[in-house]
C-alpha cells in the first residue's frame, strides 16, 4: 500500500502518529490522550499564530492557538471530518460576527490553518513540534493586580489641548517630523492659543533588550533628546502603548512590562501617555479585566513621580466615565477612531458622545482627536465639528500636518472664543436641550454665569431655526456674541440662518 493510503488509515483509526515513516509523510491526529503540536515558523504578521495544539480526551477534543498578538486562543466547538478539524475563534471587536470558523487540515507538507480574527485573515502552513519546542512557544499568563483607587493630582483642570501624529501620519512617523511639528506649532501661533502636547502616536517602538526595555525604533534615536527639543518651545511630549501584546498597528505592547515600561517615559521625559486597549481585549474582555489593566498603568505612572497625563483608550467599554478617575485617568475615548468626514464626525459628537457623564475638571470624555484641516469636509462642517467639541468639553487635539494649516483651519483652531468655551473653568460638558428632527440646540452653563449656545442643523439644506430663551431655561440675555463671525449682536435676536451640516455658536452674557 501506498505510505500516504498508510498515514490516511491510521488517520482515522485516530493513531497518534506516523513517527519516521517516511520524509514528508502525512500528519496524524493523535489517539485519546494524545496531543499534536505544531508550530508555526511561517505566520501571518496579524494575529501571528506560532502554535496549535490539539488534544483528544474521552470527552472529545480540546485544542487552542496561540498568537503572536492575543497570547492564548482557545478553541470552540471543534469538529473532526476525516484530515480536516474545524473549530470557533473568538471574533474580538466585531459584535455582529463574535466568532470565526477555523480549520487546520492535515496534508503530506504539514497543517494548514486557515481562519481569521477581525479583519486579519490566516492561511500558513506548520509542522508538527515536541513538547519541549512547544512550551517555548507558548503564551506566559501575566496576572493583573487587585483593583484599587489612585486619588486625584491636579492634573488636567480643563480638556488637554495639543496634536497628535495618528489621523494624519499614522504609524509613519518619525524624530524629524515630530520636530517639524512643534516648530509649527510654534512659529503658527497654535501653542500660544492653548495647544500644548506634542504625541507621538503608535508607530515609535522597537524591540526590547535582554533586561525587558522596551526600545524606540530606528525612527527615533534618542527619545530623550526629542522630548528636550519639545520642551525647549514650551510644549509638552506625548508617547502611545497598549496593555496587549501588540499596538494596534502591530509593535511592542507593554503586556508584561507595564512597571517597567512606565519608568522608561518618565526618564525620557514623557508627559502624557494614551493607553489603547488594542490586542489586549482579548486578554482583558470584561469590565473587572479592562478597570484592573488600566489600574496597573495608572498606578505606575503615579509611581514614577512625574506628572503625566493619562489617556484611557477603550473606545468607550463598560460605563468608563464612571470609573475612569479611580484608575488614574484624566480623559477617556467614548467612542471608535474619528474619520475625517461628517457622517462619522456628528455620528460620535451628536448621538455616541453626550451619553456619557462624570465629565468635568481632572477628568473627560474624549470623543477622539480633530480632523480639521484633513481636508475631507466642508467649511460649515469644521466648524460644526470644532462647535461640538467645544460645547462637549472635549480635549482639542489636533491631527493634521501642522506645516501646511490653511488661514481657514488656522482660524478655526485658534479662535481665542470657542477655545475659551472649550476650556470654562466649570467644566460643564454641554448637552441638546431642544431636538426636532435634524435641528438641535445645544447649551452650555458657563463659569461666568453665561451661557454658550450652538444652533446645529444637521440636514442637507440651509434652515432659519428660532432661539427662544425661555426654551432653553432662560428670562434673559445681556448680550449675545456670534462666535465664528466674531461681533456682538443684538440680545434680542431670535431668527438665525443656519447653513447645511453647520452651526451658529453663541455666547449669552448676563443670562439668567
Amino acid at each position: 500500500m501506498h505510505r500516504y493510503s498508510i498515514a490516511f488509515a491510521l488517520l482515522v483509526a485516530g493513531l497518534a502518529s506516523l513517527p519516521a515513516l517516511a520524509r514528508g509523510a502525512t500528519t496524524v491526529l493523535p489517539a485519546t490522550g494524545g496531543t499534536l503540536r505544531v508550530a508555526f515558523d511561517q505566520r501571518e504578521p496579524r494575529p501571528g499564530v506560532r502554535l496549535l495544539e490539539l488534544t483528544h480526551t474521552r470527552g472529545g477534543w480540546e485544542g487552542q492557538l496561540t498568537s503572536d498578538w492575543y497570547g492564548t486562543m482557545p478553541m470552540r466547538n471543534i469538529v473532526r471530518s476525516g484530515n480536516e478539524v474545524s473549530f470557533d475563534i473568538r471574533n474580538i471587536n466585531t459584535p455582529d460576527a463574535p466568532v470565526r470558523r477555523w480549520t487546520a487540515r492535515l496534508t503530506p507538507a504539514g497543517v494548514v490553518l486557515t481562519g481569521g480574527v477581525w479583519f486579519s485573515e490566516v492561511r500558513q502552513t506548520g509542522k508538527p513540534v515536541g513538547a519541549a519546542r512547544a512550551a517555548a512557544l507558548a503564551h506566559r499568563e501575566v496576572p493583573l493586580p487587585p483593583l484599587g483607587t489612585i486619588a486625584p493630582d491636579g492634573l488636567a483642570a480643563t480638556p488637554p489641548m495639543g496634536w497628535s501624529s495618528w489621523n494624519k501620519f499614522a504609524e509613519k512617523i518619525d524624530d524629524r517630523t515630530i520636530r517639524a511639528m512643534a516648530d509649527a506649532m510654534v512659529s503658527s501661533g497654535l501653542r500660544d492659543a492653548g495647544y500644548r502636547y506634542v504625541n507621538i502616536d503608535d508607530g515609535w517602538q522597537g524591540e526590547r533588550g535582554a533586561d525587558g526595555e522596551l526600545r524606540p525604533n530606528a525612527k527615533f534615536p534618542d527619545m530623550k533628546a526629542l522630548a528636550d527639543y519639545v520642551h525647549a518651545r514650551g510644549l509638552k511630549l506625548g508617547i502611545y502603548s497598549s496593555p496587549g501584546l501588540k499596538t494596534c498597528a502591530g509593535y511592542a505592547g507593554s503586556y508584561g512590562h507595564v512597571e517597567q515600561d512606565a519608568r522608561t517615559f518618565a526618564r525620557w521625559g514623557v508627559d502624557y501617555l494614551k493607553y489603547d486597549l488594542c490586542s489586549g481585549e482579548w486578554q482583558h474582555a470584561d469590565a473587572d479585566t479592562v478597570r484592573r489593566t488600566y489600574y496597573q498603568m495608572g498606578a505606575a505612572l503615579k509611581a514614577t513621580g512625574r506628572p503625566i497625563i493619562y489617556s484611557l483608550c477603550e473606545y468607550g467599554r463598560f460605563d468608563v466615565a464612571s470609573w475612569g478617575r479611580s484608575v488614574g485617568g484624566h480623559l477617556w475615548r467614548t467612542t471608535g477612531d474619528i474619520t475625517d468626514d461628517y457622517a462619522k464626525m456628528s455620528e460620535i459628537g451628536f448621538e455616541r458622545n453626550p451619553r456619557f457623564g462624570h465629565a468635568g475638571p481632572g477628568g473627560w470624555n474624549d470623543p477622539d482627536m480633530l480632523e480639521i484641516g484633513n481636508g475631507g469636509m466642508s467649511d460649515d462642517e469644521y466648524r460644526t465639528h470644532m462647535t461640538l467639541w467645544a460645547m462637549s468639553a472635549a480635549p482639542l487635539m489636533m491631527g493634521h500636518d501642522l506645516r501646511t494649516t490653511s488661514p481657514a483651519a488656522l482660524a478655526l483652531l485658534s479662535n481665542r472664543d470657542a477655545i475659551a468655551i472649550d476650556q470654562d473653568p466649570a467644566g460643564v460638558q454641554g448637552k441638546a436641550a431642544i431636538v426636532s428632527g435634524r435641528q438641535e440646540i445645544w447649551t452650555k452653563r458657563l463659569s461666568d454665569g453665561g451661557m454658550a449656545i450652538a444652533l446645529f442643523n444637521r440636514g442637507t439644506e440651509p434652515v432659519t431655526m428660532t432661539l427662544a430663551p425661555d426654551e432653553i431655561g432662560l428670562t434673559r440675555i445681556g448680550g449675545l456674541r456670534d462666535i465664528w463671525r466674531a461681533t456682538d449682536i443684538d440680545p434680542s435676536a431670535r431668527s438665525f440662518t443656519v447653513p447645511a451640516h453647520g452651526t451658529v455658536f453663541l455666547r449669552a452674557r448676563g443670562a439668567s
